[in-house]
Formats: structure tokens, sequence, C-alpha cells
């Protein structure tokens, strides 16, 4: 048997069902893998379920246990009874990508390794650096595995059973973590697959924080095992620097330490202690200046600062701003100038002395308690650096970029802000780790590391920069049309399901002018097809109860192929007073397209006000917006008649009982 799956159950609800799906249509022969589910005592109906369902799967085995409250002893059942040459370690809310255990245990036997660690997304969450590419043989430090202490991994079972690895019972966040790290330093050879999606990690339920005197202990334990297989040296610290960052420091800027003061002056003493006794002060060069400023008030003893820092400390935003943006064949070329915004909504400024830059810390904390060697952030601007990945809206698959910039210092009265200025190519033959970018809406965005803070966000313009689609070649001619959200971030979709759909995409950059009592209205075409597209008609409806509908017949034309977008033409009768079936009146109007017996909802809509048509945005058209209609210049001039706005106001009230009802 090549891999058993280990999968920890506990009153999942429906949120089990992708998971238990997952792991049973992989791409593997049955006789290949196993499953194990090993219940933790579930009351809500899924152990009957998993025992049904390892009635008629001969791959499927259910392991009941009493309730333990933690996954750890389940996990080491689990792998006890596994029968397969590799273990794959599994969450009740993940799922597992169709072919994941043949595309991992292939690449394993290939490389001849110890761990694998398949490609991991989270879904809705930032993207995952230790896949930015394909590893035969990675580091631990170099391709930043300790990002990656979750136990989703693909490990050897022989290998396991040689270390005698196991998970330490009935251990918490950090004795998690240590079972990865103690395989990271015992395996020959750790892999990492990167080129394809592997696992989506859901939404875990949210959990009580461990006791301090537990991570305490955990934290106690882990270091001694770095320093069992490490030397003394830049290896070591760098590893002490990872748990001091992420599970010392950087609860002390966390909104829970900020505004509970329960147990507050035993946690600051616990970890203070801990601090003092296991974290000397050269580590304080690997970590970030806001955490260095809370390593040094820590080590002084001062709570009082501590707080104050909570409470003004806030994560910054970023501004991706679209500079320009052209097709270079089936690649999307862009530029783009990138500031860090602090939390206030202000951009980031450093002090200037001579040639050095200083981070300038929240106003209540007293900045003579930071010396400079603390606030010197000189290198770290000087490492500026932004990354731009992709997206999918459907899946949450992501995928880097390449993307080259310069740094900028924009002096302001001796305070300096940083930019970062950059080209970035998104080609869809070749954007997902060397191969073409999957169907469907990819998102575009844009993460930045400068000085004291990292950030990011969409990359966006004031307006479209362009809504020519191509044709990409690659694996097969595909239409790519780049649209823009409602907010101007930009999109990319690759092989839109229709024409109508690649026309919606666009079609906030509508316009319409009005002339001899009709109104044109023209919308951008991504691509005209050489036979010039189906025939079509354009739909306005009036939004509100009385629903009228106008019609107009839309006409095709070509562009410049390669190098302007074609566009669709409608001419529609307008009337502002007493319009009537065929016009187009006062108010808004939502727009779609008809093909056949078919529609497809456009992204714009008219609205007719004192005889002047303008473009809205689609959803800022609000149906319900005035039950009773407009309130016209005959209403405001009726509401001045003695006992008008008494009867108004109970017209309204009984409109809006019956929208109640």
């Amino acid at each position: 048997m090549k891999v058993s799956v280990i999968v920890n159950v506990h009153n999942p609800g429906e949120t089990a069902d992708a998971c238990i799906r997952s792991v049973l249509e992989q791409t593997l022969p049955p006789d290949d893998y196993e499953v194990i589910f090993v219940d933790d005592g579930s009351t809500d109906g899924i152990a009957e379920r998993l025992d049904t369902i390892a009635a008629v799967r001969r791959n499927v085995r259910v392991l009941h246990l009493p309730h333990t409250r933690s996954a750890v002893r389940g996990r080491n059942v689990g792998v006890a009874s596994a029968r397969g040459d590799y273990v794959y370690l599994l969450d009740q809310c993940d799922r597992l990508t169709r072919g994941a255990l043949e595309m991992m245990y292939e690449r394993a036997v290939e490389c001849d390794a110890d761990v694998l660690i398949g490609r991991l997304v989270r879904d809705g969450g930032p993207p995952m650096a230790a896949f930015e590419a394909n590893r035969a043989r990675a580091d631990v430090l170099r391709d930043k595995l300790l990002t990656l202490l979750t136990p989703h991994k693909l490990f050897r079972r022989a290998f396991l059973e040689e270390h005698r690895l196991g998970f330490a019972v009935p251990g918490g966040k950090v004795a998690e973590q240590a079972f990865s790290l103690r395989a990271y330093l015992a395996a020959k050879v750790v892999t990492v697959l990167a080129g394809e999606v592997c696992c989506h990690l859901g939404q875990q339920d949210e959990q009580p924080d461990d006791p301090p005197s537990v991570v305490i202990t955990e934290l106690h334990a882990l270091l001694d095992l770095i320093d069992a297989s490490t030397e003394e040296g830049s290896q070591r610290d760098r590893m002490y620097a990872h748990w001091f960052r992420t599970t010392v420091l950087r609860p002390f800027v966390g909104a829970r330490f900020a505004n509970s003061s329960v147990d507050r002056g035993a946690f600051f003493t616990t970890f203070r202690r801990l601090v003092l006794e296991r974290f000397p002060e050269r580590l304080d060069r690997h970590l970030p200046v806001h955490l260095r400023a809370v390593a040094v008030l820590l080590r002084a003893g001062r709570l009082d600062q501590l707080v104050s820092f909570a409470n003004d400390w806030g994560r910054g935003g970023l501004r991706a701003d679209l500079v320009d943006l052209c097709w270079m064949g089936a690649a999307l070329d862009f530029g783009l100038e990138v500031e860090i915004y602090t939390h206030a909504g202000e951009p980031a400024r450093f002090r200037e002395e001579g040639d050095r830059l200083y981070w300038r810390p929240p106003g209540s904390v007293d900045a003579t308690l930071l010396p400079e060697d603390v606030t010197d952030v000189t290198e770290e601007v000087e490492r500026a650096r932004i990354e731009v990945y992709v997206r999918q809206q459907e899946t949450g698959d992501i995928y880097f970029v390449p993307v080259a910039g310069e740094i900028v210092r924009i002096n302001e009265r001796g305070r300096v802000r940083v930019q970062v200025h950059g080209r970035a190519r998104i080609d869809v033959g070749t954007a997902a780790v060397g191969d073409s970018l999957p169907s469907g809406h990819w998102e575009v965005h844009v993460r930045m590391y400068g000085g004291a803070h990292r950030a990011s966000a969409r990359a966006r313009s004031e307006g479209p920069l362009t809504c020519l689609g191509v044709l990409a070649e690659r694996p097969r001619r595909r239409l790519v049309v780049p649209y823009w959200s409602d907010k101007g971030e930009l999109g990319l979709c690759v092989e839109p399901k229709t024409f109508a759909e690649s026309i919606a995409l666009v079609s906030p950059s509508a316009t319409v002018t009005k002339r001899d009592g009709h109104c044109y209205v023209v919308v951008p075409v991504p691509y005209v097809p050489p036979s010039g597209g189906p025939a079509m008609e354009l739909v306005l409806r009036d939004p509100t109860r009385w629903g009228r509908e106008v019609s107009a017949p839309a006409l095709i034309e070509p562009g410049l192929p390669g190098k302007t977008p074609g566009q669709l033409v409608a001419k529609v009768p307008v009337k502002r007073i007493m319009p009537g079936k065929e016009h187009l009146g006062p108010g808004a109007w939502l727009t779609s397209l008809r093909l056949e017996d078919k529609e497809t909802g456009l992204r714009f809509a008219l609205e007719m006000r004192r005889g002047r048509i303008e473009v809205r945005l689609a959803a800022a058209v609000d149906p319900e917006r005035n039950p009773l209609g407009r309130d016209t210049a005959l209403r405001r001039l009726a509401r001045r008649v003695p006992g008008a706005r008494h009867a108004v106001r109970l017209a309204r009230a009984s409109t809006h009982r019956y929208l109640r009802a």
C-alpha cells in the first residue's frame, strides 16, 4: 500500500463533507491507499456515518477513541495503525485536490523524500512564501520551512518509526510545531511540491489559547531540541528568532493583550522571565523593528509602555497603484507604485539623520527607552521589496509572478517616505509555476516589505487602463480579459464562459450620449470574433416595483486586433415627460444583454435625472431606496399643501408595513 491518510474527526457537522469526498475520490486506485478516520468521541452522528462508509469502502477504516480534547493522540493512534509506505495527516475541515495523493507519492518516490510538503492553500488567507518554486531538497531556513509547521505533510512511515517521531500528549500548539521541526531536522531529504495545489486548508474552529504555563513548558522543550540538533551560530539564532517573534513577542501587540487586563500582569511576568532566560539580545537583529521595541520594553520590565504600545499599534495598509498596463503577446505587463500606510491612514514616514533612517514609534511610547540601534531601519529600507501574486476567486489557488522593482525615497522636511516602483508580468501560459493558469477569475495582489511594516493589497487604479482582451495560445486558444472591480481593483478572467460574459466584465467602462431624442449606449467589447459575434439586444429594466423594460438592438463594431477593443452600440429612445413603453424615462435602469432567451447582467446602470443621463455602477443602484417612487418637483410642491405631509407619512408607513410582510 502506497499511502495512508489519517483524518482526525470530532463533531464536524457539515464541514466534514468536503473532506470526506476529497479523500474518497482520489485518482490513486483504492488498493493503493487507505483512509483512517480517527473519531475523538463525536456525539453528532458522524461516527455512525463513517462506520457506514467503511462498511462499503474496503480502503476505509474508522478508529473510535474516547474524547480527549486534543487531536494529537488521534494522530499517534492513526500513524501506529497505518499500513502505507507514506502517511498523510489531514484535519476534518481540510480537503485534498483530486490528484493530490498520486502527485505527492510519485514526487516523494522520485526524490527519495522522508518528508514531502505538497502545496497548501488557505481558503481566503495570504499566500505561503515557501511555495514559490518546487524544491527537490529543501533547506529549513533558506526555503522558509518554518512557515510550514502544521502536520499537513507526507511522511515516510519507516522514517517516523526509525526516529520514534510522534506528537507529545496532550500537547498544545507549540508541541505540534515541535513534531514538524523534529521531522525537518532528522530527515535526509525534505521535498516541496509547489507546482500543483494539493490541499486546501479550511477555517478551523476558534480554539482557546494554551495557558502560558503550557506554552512556556513546550517552548523550553522545543528550544532544547534546537540546542541538541544545531551548533551555536546563525542557524540556531534564526530558529530561536522564529519562535521569539511568533510565540513570545507577537501576543504583546495583539488586541487581546491591549483590551483585557485579566491576568495581564501574570502573562507579562511569565514571558519576561522566559525572555531573560532563553532569548538573548543578539536575537533582536532578526526581528522587525516594532518587535525589537517590544523586546526592549519587555526586558526593561515596562508593562505600562507595552500596554500603551499595544493600544496604539495597528496593522498597516498598502496602496498599490497601477501606473500603466499593456499586453506583450499573451503576457500582461504593468507598472506599479507601492507604498505602505500606517493604521492611521497616512504614508509610513521615517526620521532621517545623515544617511540613516530611524523608525518612529507610536506617540504614546517613550522614545527615549528605545536606543537608536533598535530603531535604525536603514538596512531594512534598503531591502524593501514587493511581491505580486494572482489568486483564483473560486478555489483560492495562488501563484507568484515575476516582478522587478526599485526603491524610491521621498523627502518631506526631515521625514522620509519609502515607495517601491516596479514592473510585473503575468504570462497566462507559464504563471502557474511553469504551467498555464487554469480558467477562472484571478485577482492581482501586491505585498510589500518595507522598513518597519509589511502589508498587502489588491492592485488598483482610479479607472480602467485597458479593456482589451487577447487570445492565449497555450495550452489551447483561450480568451484572456483584464477587468476592474467596482473599487478599481485589477482582475484577470481566463476563458470567459460566454461572449456576453466577456462584455459584462468590462461593462463599467460604458459611456452614454444623448442626442435627438435618443441615447447612444457604447459598451467596450474585449474581443470581437471574426464572425462579428451573435445578434444581441441591450435590455434596460426599471429595478423598482414597476419593473418596466426597454430593449434595443445592439450593434457590434470590431476594434483593431491586439490594439483597441471593439464596441457594442445601442440606440435607445428617450422621453423625459410621460414616456411610453418603448422610451427610457426618468429614474435608474439596470442593464443586461439578451441573447436568444438568455440574459447576462451588465455591471453598469443608467440614471436619468432632469433630462441628463449618466452611467453608474449597478451595485450602487438601490431598487428600494424610495418605495413611493422618485421625489420629483411635483411631489415637493404637493407637500406644501396643508395636510399633505401627514398624508405622505401615512402612505409611506402603509407601504413599509406591506414591505415587511
